[in-house]
C-alpha cells in the first residue's frame, strides 16, 4: 500500500519564499538574517492553520543552514536535511499543550547552557506557548532573560494574551494574518496543477471561503474533496460535501424579492427546504452575495470572480442601492432568529418576508406590502405649517421625513421710517429683523427678543417688556441694546424700555409659536404616515411622541 501523504503536509512551505501570504514576517526574517541581526527570542502569534509553526521551522534551517541561498535555506545541505527529517539534535520542537508542567520545562531547558553539537545555534521552538503553566514560565523567563549566545527560542501562539507580560517583553513578535479566499484558492489552484488533479476553479472559491482564512484547513478540505469527487474537485461535489447549496437557488431568491413575488418566494425556500439545507449558510451566502452586489452598485468595475458576473450585473441592475443595505441589514439581524425560532425553516421564511414586507413600494400589489404613497399634500392644520420630523418607535429611532417648510415670520410691528447704515431701508424692517441686523450677543440679545417695538421718532425709540421677563432688564443690558441702536440708525438715539403686564407679540413668543406648530405637524404627519401606521399593526409598536423632533434647516 502506497503510503499516502496529506496535502497540507506534502505541500508545507521548506522556504520563506513558499510562504502564503505573509509577507510582512518574512520580509523582517530575510532581512534580520542578511544583516546578522537576529534576536534572541521570536513569538509568532495568529489564527489555526497560518504558518505559525511553519515559519518557526523555516528559520532554525536559515540560521543553522550551511549555504543560503538568497538567504533562504537551500534544502540540501545535511543540516537542512536532518531537521526536515526531524534528526536533528540541535532543533528542539516541543508542544506545549502536552508538555505544561515545571519539570518538563526545566528538563527542556537543561541542556541549553551547552554549545550546539552541529550547527551555530541551539534552537527550542515551542509551540502553542500559552499552555504552560506560571511555574514553567518563570522557568523559561530565567533563561530568556540571560540567554546563552548560542540559544534561539522560537515561540508560536494561537492566544498571546495569555502570555505573562515579562516573556511578552523579551519577545520579537511577528502577528500572522489571517489569509484571504484569493490567496488559498490560487495555492489551491498551484497544488492541483502540480499533483495533475482536474479541478473546477468555483469549487476552490468555495473551499477557500469555507477554510476561513487558514491555509491548513483549505488544504484539509481539499484532500476531503479529492476524496469525495473519486479524484475530481467539482463545484456540486464541494456543495455536497459541505452540506451547502449552489448559488443559483440564492441568486433567484434575491431575484424573487426584487420582483416582490411573494408566492414564488415561499416555493423557492420550499424547494431548498427539500435539499435539507443548513439555513445558517443560506443566510451567510445571501449576506456574501448582497456585499458583492453593493460593491458594484458604488463601484461598477468591481465584478468578483466568486459569482457569475452577468448574474451579478442584472441583480445589481434590479434591485436598488437602497434596497440593498436594507436586505443586507435584515439579514444581518435576522441570523440569530434562526436560533430562536421554533425551527430554522420558519425563522428563514420570516427573514425573507420582512425583506419582503420593509421593501417600499411605489403601488399597491398586495395587502402584505408596505407601500410609500406619492408626495403628500401640503398637512392643513392651524398654522398652514410642514415639517422636519423624526420619530422613534419603541425608543429607537426608524423613520425620518423631510419636507420643505412653510413657516414664516409673522411680524407685522415696523419700525419708524428712520434711515439705517443697513441695505435695507429701516421702515422696511421688522423688529426681529433688526435684532438680527444689530448682532446683539448673550443676554442683551434675549431682552430685545422678549421685547414689542412700541411708539418711536426721530429721536428715541419706545420698547415694551412683559413684567415677567423684568429680570433681564438692567442698566448695563439697556445701554448696550441702546447703543446698538445708534450704530444702527447711523444716529444718537434714546431708547426708552417700559414694563407692561399685556401680553406682547414678541419675536420670542413668535419663536416658541413656530417651534409649537412645527412640533405638531410633525406629530400629525408621522401619526398618518402608512409605514408607520403599518409597523404599529405589524409588531404592536406604539410611537413614543414625546421622541419626535422636527428638524430645522440650518
Amino acid at each position: 500500500m502506497n503510503n499516502y501523504q496529506v496535502l497540507a503536509r506534502k505541500w508545507r512551505p521548506q522556504k520563506f519564499t513558499q510562504v502564503v501570504g505573509q509577507e510582512h514576517v518574512v520580509t523582517s526574517l530575510v532581512n534580520a538574517l542578511q544583516h546578522q541581526r537576529l534576536h534572541h527570542a521570536y513569538l509568532f502569534t495568529g489564527t489555526r492553520g497560518v504558518g505559525k509553526t511553519t515559519l518557526a521551522r523555516i528559520l532554525a534551517k536559515a540560521i543553522n543552514c550551511e549555504q543560503l541561498v538568497d538567504f533562504n535555506p537551500c534544502g540540501h545541505c545535511a543540516i537542512c536535511k536532518e531537521i526536515d527529517s526531524g534528526r536533528y539534535l540541535d532543533v528542539i520542537e516541543v508542544d506545549a499543550a502536552s508538555r505544561t508542567k515545571v519539570e518538563d520545562t526545566r528538563d527542556l531547558l537543561d541542556n541549553a547552557q551547552y554549545a550546539p553539537n552541529q550547527g551555530q545555534y541551539k534552537v527550542y521552538i515551542i509551540d502553542e506557548v500559552h499552555m504552560l503553566s506560571g511555574h514553567s514560565f518563570n522557568a523559561l523567563l530565567k533563561t530568556l532573560e540571560e540567554p546563552p549566545p548560542h540559544v534561539k527560542f522560537l515561540l508560536a501562539t494561537t492566544d498571546p494574551h495569555k502570555l505573562p507580560i515579562t516573556v511578552l517583553s523579551r519577545c520579537l513578535q511577528f502577528n500572522l494574518k489571517r489569509l484571504l479566499p484569493q490567496q488559498i484558492a490560487q495555492h489551491m489552484t498551484y497544488i492541483l496543477e502540480q499533483e495533475e488533479t482536474p479541478f473546477a476553479p468555483p469549487a476552490l472559491t468555495v473551499l477557500a471561503r469555507a477554510a476561513d482564512g487558514s491555509m491548513r484547513d483549505g488544504l484539509s478540505l481539499l484532500d476531503q474533496a479529492i476524496v469525495y469527487g473519486n479524484g475530481v474537485v467539482n463545484l456540486a461535489d464541494v456543495n455536497a460535501m459541505l452540506g451547502m447549496i449552489e448559488q443559483h437557488p440564492v441568486e433567484e431568491l434575491l431575484a424573487l424579492l426584487a420582483q416582490g413575488d411573494g408566492k414564488a418566494l415561499l416555493d423557492k425556500i420550499d424547494h431548498i427546504a427539500s435539499a435539507a439545507t443548513d439555513f445558517t449558510e443560506v443566510t451567510q451566502q445571501i449576506l456574501y452575495l448582497l456585499h458583492r452586489i453593493a460593491l458594484i452598485q458604488h463601484l461598477p468595475t468591481l465584478i468578483d470572480e466568486d459569482y457569475d458576473s452577468q448574474m451579478l450585473q442584472e441583480l445589481a441592475k434590479n434591485i436598488t442601492p437602497e434596497d440593498t443595505q436594507l436586505y443586507y441589514q435584515i439579514a444581518l439581524m435576522g441570523q440569530k432568529d434562526l436560533l430562536l425560532a421554533p425551527d430554522p425553516r420558519s425563522g428563514f421564511d420570516m427573514l425573507m418576508l420582512r425583506m419582503l414586507v420593509f421593501k417600499p413600494k411605489t403601488s399597491t400589489s398586495s395587502a402584505t406590502r408596505i407601500t410609500v404613497p406619492p408626495p403628500r399634500a401640503k398637512l392643513q392644520s392651524a398654522t398652514a405649517a410642514q415639517a422636519n420630523a423624526r420619530v422613534t418607535v419603541n425608543e429607537k429611532p426608524v423613520v425620518h421625513y423631510q419636507a420643505e417648510s412653510a413657516l414664516q415670520p409673522n411680524v407685522s410691528d415696523k419700525i419708524v421710517d428712520h434711515t439705517s447704515n443697513n441695505d435695507q431701508p429701516a421702515h422696511a424692517m421688522t423688529w426681529q429683523e433688526m435684532i438680527g441686523a444689530m448682532k446683539l450677543e448673550s443676554i442683551t440679545k434675549q431682552l430685545a427678543q422678549h421685547c414689542q417695538l412700541g411708539e418711536g421718532d426721530e429721536t428715541s425709540v419706545t420698547l415694551l417688556l412683559n413684567d415677567g421677563h423684568s429680570n433681564l432688564l438692567t442698566a448695563m443690558r439697556q445701554n448696550k441694546l441702546q447703543t446698538a441702536l445708534q450704530s444702527f440708525y447711523n444716529k444718537p438715539i434714546k431708547l426708552n424700555i417700559q414694563i407692561t403686564t399685556s401680553v406682547l407679540n414678541t419675536p420670542a413668543a413668535k419663536i416658541t409659536q413656530d417651534s409649537e406648530a412645527r412640533q405638531q405637524a410633525a406629530v400629525t404627519e408621522i401619526h398618518a404616515d402608512p409605514i408607520v401606521q403599518a409597523l404599529q399593526e405589524t409588531f404592536d409598536a406604539r410611537i413614543n411622541t414625546g421622541s419626535i423632533e422636527p428638524i430645522t434647516n440650518k
